[in-house]
């Protein structure tokens, strides 16, 4: 497990980037944190990371974003979704495959049913707000932290 303090949204996708690193094709990157914690800022580090610089929105609306590339990187929001029926509907078992990189918002709505089956491939990255209105705790867990 490892622990960071971010002051800023810019530091937050700076660390992202950083720590992608060690995430690999085939992880499934389960975020919490309440909204406005700053989880879209770190998919947004994320893809620079991987070389891929696309416009990075949440995808409340459309469930998933596909950002291409290699590893192929899609970015899933949980926030609607309240069983396994409702993540059947999302595609989401097609998208997890060992040449992708899955980023979960709004994971404890379907953490239960991906835990099932990817258990092993499972990183976890908390973002929690502070008193400082800038300012996230964000913890690490699996993977190669």
């Amino acid at each position: 497990m490892c622990r960071f303090i971010s002051k800023s949204e810019k530091e937050t996708e700076i660390l992202a980037q950083k720590l992608c690193q060690n995430i690999k094709a085939g992880s499934i990157v389960l975020f919490s944190g309440e909204m406005g914690a700053g989880k879209t800022a770190f998919v947004r580090g994320a893809l620079r990371a991987y070389n891929n610089a696309s416009f990075v929105s949440s995808p409340t609306f459309a469930l998933v974003n596909d950002y291409g590339g290699c590893p192929k990187i899609y970015h899933f929001d949980m926030y609607r979704v309240k069983g396994e029926d409702d993540l059947y509907s999302t595609g989401f078992y097609d998208y997890a495959d060992e040449n992708s990189i899955l980023f979960i918002e709004w994971s404890e709505n379907v953490r239960q049913f991906i835990e099932e089956f990817y258990k092993d491939r499972i990183v976890e990255i908390d973002i929690e707000k502070t008193e400082n209105e800038n300012e996230r705790k964000i913890t690490v867990r699996g993977g190669e932290f």
